[in-house]
């Protein structure tokens, strides 16, 4: 955190250092050059501080309701009146099919 605090305040004070030679040496036709890079700054901040707020959702604006359907309404109560009953089992259509092949019992490891 010191580190980035560190860089940020020699960027800062190079590029103060750099607009004072500018202008010591050019006048004011030095500022000339900021006025590109300061609307550009300009319009960012415009998007992002005004443009979410446009987009719907925003602080300003009501948020429309969606009021589920009765057939949806039954389905999650459905849902939720099976799932409130953890001892019963669900019953898959799979069943387990024994083998053809010939086993031996013998052959088989005690511990698999």
């Amino acid at each position: 955190m010191i580190r980035h605090a560190l860089i940020f305040w020699i960027t800062t004070v190079l590029a103060l250092w750099g607009l004072v030679v500018d202008v010591m040496t050019r006048g004011l036709m030095a500022f000339s050059f900021l006025i590109f890079p300061l609307i550009l700054v300009a319009l960012i901040y415009y998007a992002y501080k005004v443009g979410p707020g446009r987009m719907g959702g925003g602080p300003g604006r009501p948020r429309t309701r969606v009021k589920p359907s009765a057939k949806t309404m039954a389905k999650v109560a459905g849902i939720r009146k099976t799932s409130s009953s953890p001892g019963k089992r669900k019953s898959y259509p799979f069943q387990v099919i024994e083998g053809s092949k010939g086993k031996n019992d013998e052959q088989l490891p005690k511990y698999h």
